[in-house]
């Protein structure tokens, strides 16, 4: 059972201090060290109590997607239309909605016909329960966990944000993120899978699941469904070499290059020790192509370790993948596959990574350290500028805000606080602003094509959601 906190006042997970005090075990990846970090499965110990580890040994892994992946069932025959990658708004956009020449906000209530998932806790281990996407043509898709039962839901929204049409019913326990294209769009979510046999080397077994992006169409409908872990019939979640979801912390993120969907996010991973198995952890990524088959050479098996955020977002100038982690591994802000610094930080059990957004010139990273937020601009490896944009928050999220502009915004009692930021220099433009909509440490803000922005909340009952947009700015 999960209880409900204060609003304003989210307690920090006990397994980001419980992780650091874990050994850390080499991993060589394509010639690559990277540091794998131990996790037991024993529970993370109350506040104050110290933490019981266990030994580990040294596994053996490599980058490449395994060729014994499950396969995806029932592949599109036709391949997705890319989408717009320039700054000035989609030329398909139908809705258009009017631009001020300051930031203005817009709330709309939307009932559904299930009950949704409340918010709970909000740790990083916990269901993610509401997730958007933008459309091409200026709307949206909403995906929400079920109150009960294994569900979640698929529902497309109209320009004025209010749901069309009957949503889709997809198995899942747990919401990650929703990306959409002209064709339709892409869900990630988890399902239930098996542990086997194991045995444990030590603590209390936990489900075992697995991570899926499931392709649907214009309609809502399943096209195929790529598992994006990799246990089978035979490889199992206590298997060695399994990478898999557990308890450990799993929230994940979608990019879309036009043609493919990445997903990286955090995974268990099964490291045999003698006659038991360890469950570690670290982020995977993979690339899935428009048929539902894994892209070769493009993922890897373990980045971060340990993973408490990954971002991802695609460089449609440099056609590559861009991604960053907040691991406890030094502590830091980094980039994975190979281990790069972004911004170096302290081993206090609250480094956050915020959100990963295209900047005039690199890449902006908005992360926070002691409450204190950071916005770091980076190319490769080490940041070139660090910005301090002035807020006060453990959970910053960020996102593209038109061509020239980002939004930086974040949770404060039963609202959300925003602020525009100039995407080339970080620097803040016009006054603080108010969105009356609860704030999730774990959600992720979509930019529209006609330069808004929007974010899911919860509604003013336990079966309707806020969409919070911020409108565009002239």
């Amino acid at each position: 059972m999960r209880t409900s906190l204060t609003p304003g006042r989210r307690r920090p997970s006990p397994r980001r201090l419980w992780l650091l005090s874990l050994c850390a075990v080499a991993l060589a990846i394509t010639g690559t060290t990277v540091a794998l970090q131990s996790a037991s499965a024993k529970p993370p110990p109350r506040w104050g109590h110290r933490p019981i580890t266990q030994p580990v040994a040294t596994p053996s892994v490599t980058a490449e997607p395994s060729a014994t992946e499950p396969s995806a069932t029932e592949p599109s025959e036709t391949e997705p239309a890319a989408t717009s990658t320039s700054d000035a708004p989609d030329a398909t956009d139908a809705c258009g909605r009017k631009a001020s020449a300051s930031a203005q906000a817009k709330v709309t209530d939307v009932k559904l016909p299930s009950q949704v998932k409340g918010y709970g806790r909000e740790g990083d281990t916990e269901v993610l329960p509401l997730a958007i996407a933008s459309a091409p043509n200026g709307k949206s898709w909403l995906a929400w966990v079920a109150a009960s039962g294994d569900k979640v839901y698929l529902g497309q929204l109209g320009c004025d944000d209010e749901l069309v049409g009957e949503p889709t019913v997809f198995e899942g326990i747990d919401l990650q993120d929703v990306s959409a294209d002209a064709d339709g769009g892409v869900l990630l979510i988890t399902k239930k899978g098996e542990c086997g046999t194991g045995p444990l080397c030590g603590g209390t077994s936990s489900p075992c699941n697995t991570m899926h992006m499931i392709r649907f169409d214009t309609s809502g409908q399943q096209v195929w469904d790529r598992q994006v872990t990799n246990l089978d019939g035979s490889r199992k979640g206590y298997s060695d070499g399994a990478r898999f979801v557990w308890w450990y912390q799993h929230h994940g993120r979608l990019a879309y290059d036009g043609e493919n969907y990445a997903a990286y996010f955090g995974t268990a991973i099964t490291v045999k020790n003698g006659n038991c198995v360890d469950i570690h952890q670290g982020d995977r990524m993979q690339v899935v192509d428009s048929q539902g088959a894994l892209v070769k050479n493009q993922g890897f098996e373990v980045g971060c370790s340990h993973a408490w955020t990954s971002r991802i977002l695609h460089d449609p100038q440099k056609q590559d993948w861009v991604m960053n982690c907040a691991t406890d591994n030094q502590c830091r802000i980094a980039q994975p596959n190979p281990y790069r610094t972004v911004a170096a930080s302290k081993c206090d059990g609250t480094l956050f990574g915020g959100d990963l957004v295209a900047a005039k010139n690199g890449y902006w990273s908005a992360w926070s350290q002691g409450n204190a937020v950071k916005l770091s601009r980076f190319t490769t490896g080490a940041a070139e500028a660090t910005v301090d944009p002035g807020v006060a928050t453990q959970h910053p999220h960020l996102v593209k805000y038109g061509a020239d502009r980002m939004l930086i915004s974040w949770g404060s009692g039963a609202q959300t606080k925003a602020k525009v930021l100039d995407r080339g220099t970080g620097a803040t433009i016009g006054s603080e602003l108010s969105i009356p909509a609860t704030d999730h440490d774990f959600l992720a803000v979509k930019e529209y094509p006609d330069g808004s922005v929007a974010f899911p909340a919860p509604g003013t009952d336990s079966s309707s959601v806020k969409i919070a947009r911020v409108l565009p700015m002239s």
